[in-house]
């Protein structure tokens, strides 16, 4: 990648981190495309040379939100557990280095809730679904000994949600201390 280029997808990345920081801050239907070309310092003209839109910009975000989730969820063979031992380490690795990580938690607990969102994106998060290919992690934890007995589903919203606490918590307090990752997994994990 040449130096234009390498600056072209900087910016970009700051469009996209002032927007994600707008829009939590101030919501969808508030925050105009005139808030988010001041914070990057930019003219509006100059910022539709990377997005067209308010709404492209936000579609883009939540892309990367519903991205990162399923892009864990291929667990490449591992058993169960290890699997949900080393996607809490990287995502707390991620929130805690990694403001933009733990903002975009925030992000999309908001956006499933924003009626002011397009329809399109709408249809997007409602077609996100992390919870099926959990629980079905689960079930084979569960027949192997290594997750705990109770309804597998439940077990899938307890693990995601305390996750998703945790990076709320740190998106909106950096500085506090993190919780383990493995006291998440505690949570799934067969007591012995």
């Amino acid at each position: 990648m040449g130096v234009r280029e390498e600056q072209k997808e900087k910016r970009r990345n700051e469009i996209l981190s002032a927007g994600l920081d707008l829009f939590i801050r101030k919501g969808y239907a508030a925050t105009k495309i005139n808030d988010i070309a001041e914070q990057v310092g930019m003219s509006v003209g100059l910022l539709f040379h990377y997005f067209e839109s308010k709404e492209k910009l936000y579609e883009e975000l939540i892309t990367l939100g519903i991205a990162g989730p399923m892009s864990v969820m291929d667990s490449s063979g591992m058993e169960p557990l290890e699997f949900f031992e080393r996607t809490a380490e990287q995502i707390f690795y991620y929130i805690q280095t990694e403001s933009f990580s733990a903002k975009m938690f925030v992000l999309m607990n908001q956006a499933f809730y924003n009626e002011a969102a397009p329809q399109r994106i709408r249809d997007m998060l409602q077609d996100f679904d992390i919870y099926t290919p959990t629980t079905a992690l689960i079930e084979m934890g569960q027949a192997n000994g290594t997750i705990r007995e109770g309804n597998p589903y439940a077990l899938a919203i307890a693990y995601w949600c305390a996750i998703q606490g945790v990076a709320e918590q740190m998106a909106q307090t950096p500085d506090a201390p993190c919780p383990e990752s493995n006291w998440i997994v505690d949570i799934i994990r067969r007591k012995v």
